[in-house]
């Protein structure tokens, strides 16, 4: 009864299919007004209309940063026509914590492909690329399965809808690099190279596959663009807030009745998220904290329930809201262990190529050992902190400079519990 009234609270877009058809029947995609509005942008629409519709809706990039997805669109449109473009599908969901991703391709892989193919269409590329978590093998298979299906339809390929517009599509599966997760990690490891980070700029958007302007786009982010070409910029705007329109898919784990995975408006509390999608927490237990955003995300205590999720809100409020991973904990968690393990994660899944964070993770993860075995000073404490600012702010990407946000967001809102381990 729970899980029932759960799934009734939801607002969804972007898992409005998801359970309902057979994802390895492309027919039942298509009753559910499946490729509707890629038929529709071909024959009623120019590639600027399209981009405009995009940029209007106020789409943010759903993996993790919030980049209004229309604004990046345009500066692939808008490079040499000489040039080659490339849509990139970033599907390499490595974040501990996070399935949302996974559960979009297994249960709606043509909503994806559709999404590809009117980036494409917008900004003048003809082929598209899926980099695929190396582990998520049915994702990849069901992938595979609607590419081939589409194309037999004329959906895909060549000359579609008989429009002179062709877009052809490859799935690329990963060898479980989380660095790769960080786009032009995922760039290098998709050319065949080691999957280490690029310097920017340049951005993907001016060099990115085969140096070549490239769209590179959550799976998330690509499975909400045709509803909003189907039903329009306005209808999309009506959902969620002013700054950040639509819903949000989140992956809901930890001390809560009811885990997995909901779609809920941008602006949502997290309470809210807790009591009507989670139906409250487990055992009665009174909550402690939420880490948003994956293992990478911030920890985030009580007074911070009431925080509209949203990228805004909580960028304003020293949070941020990631890839939408929500890890509920109650008040036995103890703050210090989860932060050993976090770190644990990230010092093994550092590509060692830069020192803040080769040498940095491993030192942040020395010190929270001695705490966890109470050997710990308050030297020892005082270090951590200050390696982890440090490591936040001189690695070279992504992965160097969100390792240390989980340690420092607990430093801030629970730091009565690391100096409880010190050896005094």
């Amino acid at each position: 009864m729970i899980r029932s009234n759960v799934l009734s609270r939801q607002k969804r877009v972007v898992l409005r299919r998801a359970g309902s058809i057979d994802p390895y029947n492309i027919e039942e995609y298509i009753a559910e007004d499946g490729y509707f509005a890629l038929g529709q942008a071909l024959g009623e629409m120019t590639p600027e209309g399209v981009l405009e519709a995009i940029k209007d809706s106020g789409l943010q990039g759903r993996g993790g940063a919030g980049f209004p997805t229309g604004l990046k669109w345009s500066f692939v449109a808008q490079q040499s026509a000489e040039k080659t473009r490339y849509i990139i599908c970033n599907a390499d969901e490595s974040e501990p914590g996070t399935f949302k991703d996974r559960l979009i391709m297994e249960g709606d892989p043509h909503a994806v492909l559709e999404g590809m193919a009117l980036a494409g269409y917008a900004v003048g590329a003809n082929e598209g690329w899926i980099y695929i978590r190396g582990e998520y093998e049915m994702s990849r298979d069901i992938l595979e399965r609607a590419v081939s299906q589409a194309e037999e339809l004329n959906l895909l390929g060549d000359d579609m809808f008989g429009s002179g517009f062709s877009f052809h599509i490859h799935v690329h599966a990963g060898a479980g690099a989380y660095v790769c997760g960080e786009e032009t990690a995922l760039l290098e490891s998709l050319e065949g190279k080691r999957g280490v980070p690029r310097i920017r700029p340049p951005y993907p958007t001016v060099r990115g596959f085969r140096g070549q302007p490239t769209v590179v786009n959550n799976v998330e982010t690509l499975a909400n663009v045709a509803p909003i070409i189907l039903n329009g910029s306005e209808w999309f705007r009506a959902i969620g807030t002013a700054r950040s329109p639509g819903t949000k898919v989140y992956s809901m784990l930890g001390d809560v009745n009811v885990a997995g995975l909901i779609e809920a408006p941008m602006g949502t509390t997290l309470r809210e998220i807790i009591e009507l999608h989670g139906g409250g927490m487990k055992g009665g237990k009174a909550f402690k904290a939420a880490q948003t955003g994956g293992a990478s995300g911030t920890i985030i205590p009580a007074e911070m329930l009431d925080v509209p999720l949203d990228f805004a809100s909580m960028r304003e409020s020293g949070a941020g809201l990631g890839s939408g991973a929500l890890l509920i904990c109650d008040e036995d968690t103890d703050m210090v262990d989860l932060a050993y393990v976090l770190m644990r994660f990230f010092e093994n899944e550092s590509c060692g190529k830069c020192t803040p964070c080769r040498v940095g993770t491993a030192q942040m993860l020395e010190a929270l050992d001695r705490l966890r075995r109470g050997t710990a000073r308050r030297a020892d404490l005082e270090r951590l902190e200050e390696i982890a600012k440090y490591v936040g702010v001189s690695s070279f990407c992504g992965l160097g400079q969100a390792a240390p946000v989980p340690i420092l967001t607990a430093l801030r809102y629970f730091r009565e519990e690391f100096e409880s381990r010190l050896r005094h």
